[in-house]
C-alpha cells in the first residue's frame, strides 16, 4: 500500500487549522465579553488543545501503524463552539483489529486525558448562583408563530458532568445553576464532541471499537443503533416536557423541552447517510482477536458513552 507523502494536505490542514483558532477566539471573546480577540483565550486554548488532542491521537496511532491518514481539517462554523471539529480520511485497509483499535479509541481518550483536567478546573472556577429567569413568549410573529424572548442556553448533563459537579461543588441547590465559564465550557464541549464520537455506529471512533471487539457482528448492531436514534430524540424531548410539567414551569418551558432532543434526530440523519449504500457494513479486518490488554481498552473506551450520555446536549430555557 503507498502511504501518503508528509506534506500531502498539510497546506490546507494548517490552513483551515488557522481559521479555526480564529473563529474558536472569536467566540471566546464573545462569551468572556473582552474587548480584544485575545480575551477569549480561557475559552479558544483549553477548547482547541482538547480537539487537537483527539485528533492527533487518530494521526500518530495510524502512523504507527502504517495506514494511510490524511492530516486533520478543522472546520471552522459560526455556532456557539466556533467550530464543527475535525475530520480525517484513511485510505486503504486496516488489516488487524488491534490495529483498529489503537486508531479508533486514540482519539477519543486523548481528548478525554485533556478535556477531564480541563472540566476539573473550569467547574472549580464557575459560580453557582440563582438561575437567570426563562424565555417568555412574546407577540406572535409574520407566521403566526410566538416568537421566544430572553432565556437562556442549558448545556446538557451527563452522569460523568454530574459526578463532577457533585464531588467538586457539592452538588447544585434547587433554583440555582453553574454559571459555566469559558474554560468550563471547553471541558464541557469535549465531554460532548467525545460522547458524539463513542456512538457504536459507522465508522464513528465507537464504531471502529466496538468492531475490534465484536468484528462482522458490530454491522448488525451498528444499525440498530442508528435505527434506534429517532426514538432516543423523541424519548429525551418527551421526558424533559413530563418533568417541566410536574416542576410546573408551564408552556413556556415546554418550548424548549420539546426541541431538546433535535440534535439527536440532526444525528441519525448524517449517520443514515453515511451508512448507506456500501458504507453500511464495516471495512473488515483480518479474522483475528483482540490482544487481552487491548480488549480491557476496548471495554473502557466503550463504557465511556453511557457516561458522558446527554439526553439533550443544549437547549433553551
Amino acid at each position: 500500500m503507498s502511504r501518503r507523502p508528509w506534506g500531502d494536505g498539510w497546506p490546507a490542514s494548517l490552513g483551515l487549522m488557522a481559521v479555526t483558532w480564529y473563529s474558536v477566539f472569536y467566540v471566546g471573546q464573545m462569551h468572556e465579553g473582552a474587548e480584544s480577540l485575545w480575551g477569549g483565550y480561557p475559552f479558544a486554548v483549553p477548547l482547541m488543545s482538547i480537539l487537537l488532542a483527539h485528533e492527533f491521537g487518530h494521526y500518530i496511532a495510524a502512523r504507527r501503524h502504517g495506514v494511510d491518514i490524511s492530516p486533520p481539517y478543522f472546520i471552522p462554523f459560526p455556532n456557539f463552539l466556533g467550530t464543527m471539529g475535525a475530520v480525517i480520511s484513511m485510505r486503504g485497509r486496516i488489516r488487524s483489529r488491534d490495529a483498529l483499535l489503537d486508531i479508533g479509541a486514540a482519539g477519543p481518550l486523548a481528548g478525554m486525558a485533556v478535556a477531564l483536567p480541563v472540566l476539573v478546573v473550569g467547574v472549580l472556577e464557575s459560580p453557582i448562583a440563582p438561575a437567570p429567569a426563562r424565555g417568555t413568549l412574546g407577540p406572535p410573529d409574520a407566521l403566526g408563530i410566538p416568537e421566544f424572548v430572553g432565556g437562556f442556553i442549558q448545556e446538557g448533563h451527563s452522569l460523568l458532568y454530574d459526578a463532577l459537579i457533585l464531588v467538586l461543588r457539592g452538588g447544585i441547590p434547587d433554583g440555582y445553576d453553574i454559571h459555566l465559564t469559558g474554560t468550563a465550557l471547553a471541558g464541557w464541549a469535549g465531554f460532548l464532541v467525545t460522547m458524539i464520537n463513542l456512538i457504536p455506529a459507522g465508522q464513528l471512533d465507537g464504531g471502529h471499537v466496538a468492531y475490534a471487539v465484536f468484528g462482522a457482528r458490530q454491522d448488525t448492531y451498528s444499525r440498530r443503533v442508528v435505527a434506534v436514534l429517532p426514538w432516543v430524540a423523541l424519548a429525551s424531548s418527551a421526558l424533559l416536557v413530563l418533568r417541566g410539567w410536574w416542576l410546573h414551569h408551564g408552556p413556556v418551558s415546554m418550548a424548549g423541552n420539546v426541541q431538546a432532543g433535535l440534535p439527536w434526530l440532526v444525528w441519525w440523519g448524517f449517520l443514515r447517510f453515511i451508512t448507506r449504500g456500501d458504507n453500511a457494513q464495516h471495512p473488515p479486518t483480518d479474522d483475528d482477536q483482540l490482544s487481552p490488554v487491548r480488549r480491557k481498552v476496548a471495554w473502557v473506551t466503550l463504557l465511556l458513552f453511557p457516561l458522558l450520555f446527554m439526553p439533550a446536549w443544549i437547549r433553551m430555557q
